[in-house]
């Protein structure tokens, strides 16, 4: 099949509802899904722009397959697999957490992936199915103000949240795909009552900020003692000006603490797809050692996952981070939304 070369293309103003491929951004210009040749490598990309531009481009200029990225997050670009469903114009799905993965792979959307594909990927960062994989990770971690909180006071857990001891000391973003991954797997890890009576005690306690980024700068401002984010997003400030994050340090939970809890994020081909060798290339090529060093060497600051490509020097090992043993392709995100919006926090 002959494809012409080209960097990656934008998708832009997408609403949580499925979209018809002849769907128009806010801006008023066309979707570019909807006018692309059917050769056109279609990548549904809920990960993080910049990174999956990198990612394409690279692959584009090794393979000369065209791509074309269609941006969202996590539960938007899910759900718009489900409903869209055998109808896709979709190739490959890329999620930041492995929940929405899952909720397109219980919905049978899925092909297996390559099996020289999966062999790049350790199993604890891929599910048990192969119906998916492990492209990148990113660590559960306690951000906090030492002026506020000595160590000796920090939380053994993350389950210690949910003292009341800790009302009005602690932040996070319950709405964000992100910290809705780490309920899931507090979920896969404690059962379901007892993810009911921390979310409860949630509610009580915390203070809830937009995202991580402002969870963060609230704990540097001092506004909160703590908070519960990724560990990405402290490290990328540690490593530009230290604006939003100077005055804080990180508390990692380890001892396979629900709060120690690794989120993978995952790559998967529609089964519908009608690029099923190219979408195949695709994924072959995050996981390899190129893709791999793209994602360790860039601003992301996330895990490389695969083909033994370490990570940045500034980030703990994975190995060392001590994370729960979670099978990704469990994670529920519908029985999550259910027990959050039962809580009051949705």
């Amino acid at each position: 099949m002959t494809r012409r070369r080209s960097t990656a293309a934008l998708a832009a103003g997408l609403a949580a509802v499925a979209l018809g491929l002849t769907a128009c951004s806010d801006d008023g210009e066309e979707d570019p899904v909807a006018s692309v040749s059917d050769d056109t490598l279609v990548v549904y990309n809920a990960q993080h722009e910049q990174l999956t531009e990198e990612w394409a481009e690279a692959f584009t200029e090794e393979t000369g397959i065209e791509v074309v990225l269609r941006n969202g997050n996590d539960a938007e670009l899910g759900n718009q697999l489900v409903q869209e469903g055998e109808d896709s114009r979709a190739d490959v799905f890329l999620t930041e957490n492995s929940p929405a993965m899952s909720l397109v792979e219980n919905a049978g959307l899925l092909t297996p992936v390559d099996q020289a594909t999966l062999d790049q990927v350790p199993e604890q960062y891929r599910p048990s199915s192969g119906l998916w994989t492990g492209i990148a990770a990113r660590s559960t971690v306690f951000v906090y103000n030492p002026d506020e909180l000595t160590e000796a006071e920090l939380p053994a857990s993350i389950m210690d949240l949910a003292d009341p001891a800790w009302k009005g000391r602690w932040g996070a973003a319950p709405g964000g795909a992100d910290f809705q991954a780490i309920v899931s797997a507090i979920l896969e890890l404690e059962g379901p009552d007892a993810t009911s009576q921390w979310l409860e005690a949630m509610e009580e306690n915390v203070t809830v900020y937009q995202n991580n980024i402002a969870t963060m700068k609230a704990v540097n401002a001092g506004e909160v003692p703590g908070g519960v984010i990724y560990h990405y997003y402290w490290f990328r400030d540690q490593d530009g000006t230290q604006e939003n994050s100077g005055n804080t340090e990180l508390h990692f939970f380890g001892h396979q603490d629900p709060g120690a809890f690794v989120s993978v994020s995952g790559g998967g081909v529609l089964a519908s797809s009608e690029n099923q060798d190219e979408a195949q290339q695709f994924l072959a090529f995050l996981t390899g050692t190129t893709g791999q060093e793209i994602l360790g060497t860039g601003y992301s600051m996330e895990y490389p996952v695969a083909s033994g490509v370490p990570a940045n020097p500034a980030l703990p090992t994975l190995e060392s981070l001590q994370a729960p043993a979670v099978d990704p392709s469990t994670l529920n995100s519908v029985e999550v939304t259910d027990l959050m919006t039962d809580a009051g926090l949705l």
